[in-house]
């Protein structure tokens, strides 16, 4: 069952890349002409490039780099993080790599349906005039059902997608007995002579072979949803046969009418099937969609926790998959790009352009980060792990650099994403650190509060006060303010401090939550969590069974200090990047919401604060 789930989520995006990469090899702008020698050639480029890349670096190498379970590059980031006391430009290099998983979540929902529906070109071009809103009601569509969740439907991802394989492994095969000839494509020397024949155009066209692998990162980034042996017994079970099934039929059909490279997936089909095999196309290309936006969803909450975005809206749709979430803004925003580079390059060839410069570089970064895993944490000998790096890195910046000529036709549109969205993580990181620095000078040390709270009588009133600090160590300015202008203590005092620890979830639930007794009816409490859980306080503080402390929820309060940002020069930010981290603060999300907060339990203080 959870290879059958995992077909859907994991090679939804791989499973879709017969509809075009075998295209922009032949035919457009950076292909080369279907020539008996060319297509042996790409044909054993593609194959040995699933075997290299998918087979080897990310099912037999990549995917022993988990963190607790949870896989992807920011989770290999912070691994790196761990091993390395000098790891920052390293955490951040994978920072960057996640970055760019945004603008691959953008671009692939846009050129699989566009994709798919090009299909019904091959039928009449009639259609022609339709392609591109079909495109856009579709994508609408899949972006508005978000909110509802994907617990439901993924119940039929993998059949569909099983559906999908068998569909076009069959299209493949049929072509293949056609010209059996196209088999010799496994012999790497094809590949070789490929190159020898066409020089550097041969080096243009590898950008389009590496769409063929551009899924390859999803399957690191879902190893947390169904563990390594469904996927890598999915893959060479279903998915590596399948392709190859398809890609070699259509090398056989090019060989045989060279004509059909404007489209050989879908002028495989016999006419009868044509349009069965347009509406599973884009049910595959929708379920594709579907991984890389759940995964944006994810890297989404995992960059709040660590403290690379703002908080935001984030909506659990499933009672029981914590990883079923639901970020408004991320899809609404997501939904906006995909529907603007469907507009502004109307057909999957020109998107293709822009595909790829993403994931070469987010691979790249994955080798390298994967080869400082495997010296500092796992302790292989250099002559193991050097070789292998050299070797993978080797074919990475071949990539990297075909997908790199693309830069001027569209390639820029990934890589302006992704510099805004890194730019913006590190503003909000930097603002944060900023703002705990200026809050601690403002801030009375606790040590220094509490002797002076004894000195003074203060009236206490019945129930529980939970301050919400980011410095356990300094009394909150929501406190202060309290105190200033209401006079009054409850009877408990609780400071507590929500930490974010760099695994994905806490191994031992004892670990949550650790009180300490500061005498005078003060607590100090901290309340850690996984950067992938929900960060659930009241739910937290109710597992506390401390002598003399007790949260009774009809008596406890929680108070939260809401900071108003006034840009300045003082504090090492910039005065615009000042007002940037400002509208950040203003538009981040509600703090209640956030932590699970009861509404009607919450009291906010705000303060003025000058970074």
């Amino acid at each position: 069952m959870l290879c059958l789930a995992s077909l859907g989520i994991v090679y939804g995006d791989i499973g879709t890349s017969p509809l075009y990469a075998m295209r922009e090899c032949f035919y457009g702008q950076h292909s080369v002409p279907p020539t008996h020698a060319n297509v042996l050639g790409v044909l054993s480029l593609i194959l040995w490039s699933l075997i290299l890349i998918i087979s080897v670096k990310y099912l037999t190498l990549i995917l022993r780099a988990d963190n607790r379970g949870e896989g992807g590059i920011l989770a290999l980031a912070t691994l790196v993080s761990d091993v390395l006391r000098r790891g920052k430009f390293l955490f951040l290099l994978g920072l960057f790599g996640a970055a760019l998983l945004y603008a691959d979540g953008m671009i692939t929902p846009a050129i699989s349906v566009m994709g798919a529906i090009e299909g019904l070109h091959v039928a009449t071009p009639l259609f022609d005039p339709y392609v591109v809103p079909i495109a856009v009601v579709i994508l609408v569509g899949l972006f508005l059902f978000q909110s509802r969740g994907t617990t439901g439907v993924g119940t039929v991802f993998g059949p569909v997608t099983m559906l999908w394989f068998v569909a076009i492994s069959l299209l493949g095969l049929q072509q293949i007995i056609r010209a059996p000839q196209v088999l010799a494509a496994i012999n790497p020397i094809h590949g070789f002579e490929f190159f020898m024949i066409n020089g550097s155009r041969g080096f243009v066209v590898l950008g389009a072979v590496f769409l063929v692998v551009t899924g390859g990162e999803a399957l690191y980034a879902d190893i947390g949803h169904f563990g390594t042996a469904p996927i890598r017994l999915t893959w060479f079970a279903i998915v590596l046969p399948a392709l190859t099934l398809n890609y070699f039929g259509q090398g056989a059909l090019l060989l045989v009418q060279p004509e059909t490279a404007v489209n050989p997936f879908y002028r495989m089909a016999p006419s009868w099937a044509l349009y069965p095999m347009v509406v599973l196309a884009t049910a595959a290309a929708v379920i594709a969609s579907q991984a890389i936006i759940s995964g944006a969803f994810s890297l989404t909450m995992q960059a709040i926790q660590l403290g690379y975005s703002p908080r935001l809206k984030v909506v659990y749709t499933s009672a029981r998959i914590i990883g079923q979430i639901y970020v408004p803004v991320v899809n609404w925003g997501l939904m906006l790009a995909c529907i603007a580079l469907v507009l502004g390059f109307r057909t999957s060839s020109n998107l293709a352009a822009a595909y790829g410069v993403a994931i070469t570089t987010t691979m790249l970064i994955t080798t390298i980060l994967f080869y400082i895993v495997a010296r500092r944490r796992w302790h292989w000998p250099a002559s193991l792990a050097l070789p292998l790096a050299a070797f993978f890195i080797t074919i990475d910046l071949a990539f990297f650099g075909a997908n790199m000529l693309k830069v001027a036709h569209g390639g820029w549109f990934p890589l302006l994403v992704s510099a805004a969205i890194i730019f913006l993580m590190l503003t909000w990181r930097k603002g944060r650190r900023v703002l705990r620095s200026r809050l601690s000078e403002i801030c009375i040390p606790l040590d220094a509060f509490l002797p002076e709270l004894k000195s003074q009588r203060i009236r206490r009133v019945p129930g529980t006060a939970v301050y919400m600090s980011g410095n356990r160590f300094g009394t909150p300015l929501a406190l202060l303010h309290n105190l200033k202008h209401n006079k009054v203590l409850h009877e408990q005092v609780v400071l507590l401090t929500v930490r974010t620890e760099e695994v994905p979830y806490l191994a031992n639930a004892k670990d949550r939550v650790a009180v300490e007794n500061l005498d005078e009816g003060f607590w100090r409490a901290q309340v850690h969590f996984g950067f992938m859980e929900k960060p659930d306080v009241p739910a937290a503080l109710d597992r506390v069974k401390q002598t003399g402390l007790r949260f009774d929820p009809m008596r406890t309060t929680y108070f939260i200090g809401r900071e108003t940002i006034l840009a300045t020069r003082k504090l090492g930010l910039s005065s615009w990047r000042g007002s940037l981290f400002a509208w950040m603060t203003r538009n981040a999300g509600d703090v209640t919401s956030y932590f699970c907060l009861p509404p009607n339990g919450v009291v906010e203080l705000g303060a003025r604060v000058e970074v």
